[in-house]
């Protein structure tokens, strides 16, 4: 595997870019979990995600977010799980940390290769 390889690159950064988007949703349903009608929003990740791949050098689409169904409301029409969302918060937080240090690793490899070329 090249990690000059741009596509890899591209593939990386369209992950990294779909991880932020959900992690700002997950965000913004645990700020509103006391307004009452709030509904939850979410993007189907893999969906998205073989979506840009799809999509690879044209203008990326914007993820589609969507309200979560199936989760238990509050008289208030609050559908907000705090359980759902710190598990999510947790998983978005693990996955943006592997794709960075994908990242690094391969630019160490990079760099490595041209110390050692001096």
């Amino acid at each position: 595997m090249s990690w000059m390889n741009p596509a890899l690159m591209d593939r990386i950064e369209h992950f990294l870019d779909l991880v932020a988007k959900r992690q700002a949703l997950v965000v913004g349903n645990m700020a509103n979990i006391d307004t009452p009608g709030f509904r939850t929003r979410d993007i189907n990740f893999r969906d998205e995600l073989r979506r840009a791949e799809m999509a690879l050098g044209a203008d990326d689409p914007a993820p589609q977010v969507r309200e979560v169904r199936g989760l238990i409301e509050r008289p208030d029409g609050n559908n907000v799980s705090m359980d759902r969302e710190s598990m999510l918060l947790a998983q978005t937080q693990l996955e943006f940390r592997i794709a960075v240090q994908l990242l690094r690793n391969g630019y160490q490899r990079i760099l490595s290769a041209i110390r050692e070329g001096s």
